[in-house]
């Protein structure tokens, strides 16, 4: 095994030379992550709205549900897609698994009780700031919910960077979905355990030292959109 000062100095020059492997990683890693992210907000954003402005039999049961399955175990997830991708499943003829595409979904069904959760809560609270205002003009529950989403968009930002976040860090599913196959569906997280496992911390460390700068940055834009988002709010 290499020693951790070696290690570190290889890293570095990995990182620093963009490394063509490393770079393709990364960029996979992006990919699948941004991709189930966009597909969570689009299931995510209108469920967590029509649950915070409408009320009928059974919702507080769904938002119990809802939010349990935000603490969904990956590998849970990722048997379950796989079962459903693979030749015996019923998505089998799709010839998915092993993909990134398989990724995406896998991380779509992790990252949208999130949003939606999240959005709910943003969006219930705002409803009830214009509640007066929405009766007034005359505007439905549903008709509300597009005025509302529009109205919390900065806020609702933050809830999307959260589910990036849980999805570029997830390792679980997406080696059981994606089967970690280089050039193929290797991304950082599953990178980063194999690598480790083999001896190479070289690469190992760079791509953790480049998750944890993502993982940075993401914070800091949920921070400064929460700040927009709460300077608009009183302004």
């Amino acid at each position: 095994m290499q020693d951790f000062a070696g290690a570190f100095a290889e890293a570095f020059r990995l990182v620093v030379s963009l490394d063509a492997d490393l770079i393709e990683i990364v960029l996979l890693s992006l990919e699948v992550s941004l991709g189930a992210v966009l597909a969570a907000a689009v299931i995510g954003l209108p469920l967590g709205a029509i649950l915070a402005v409408t009320r009928f039999a059974g919702r507080p049961a769904i938002i119990v549900f809802l939010n349990a399955l935000m603490g969904l175990p990956p590998v849970v997830v990722g048997l379950a897609v796989y079962l459903l991708l693979s030749r015996a499943g019923p998505f089998g003829v799709l010839d998915l698994l092993y993909t990134p595409l398989a990724m995406i979904i896998a991380q779509t069904i992790l990252v949208t009780p999130i949003i939606a959760a999240l959005t709910r809560q943003t969006i219930g609270d705002l409803k009830e700031e214009y509640d007066d205002q929405l009766r007034v003009f005359g505007i439905g529950p549903f008709a509300s919910v597009a005025t509302l989403i529009w109205d919390a968009r900065f806020s609702l930002m933050t809830a999307m960077l959260a589910g990036f976040g849980r999805a570029i860090a997830e390792v679980g599913a997406v080696i059981i979905v994606g089967g970690n196959i280089h050039h193929v569906t290797r991304v950082m997280t599953t990178t980063i355990a194999l690598e480790t496992s083999k001896g190479n911390l070289a690469l190992a460390l760079g791509l953790g030292v480049l998750l944890v700068s993502i993982a940075i940055a993401v914070n800091i834009v949920v921070s400064l959109m929460g700040g927009r988002a709460l300077r608009s709010a009183h302004g």
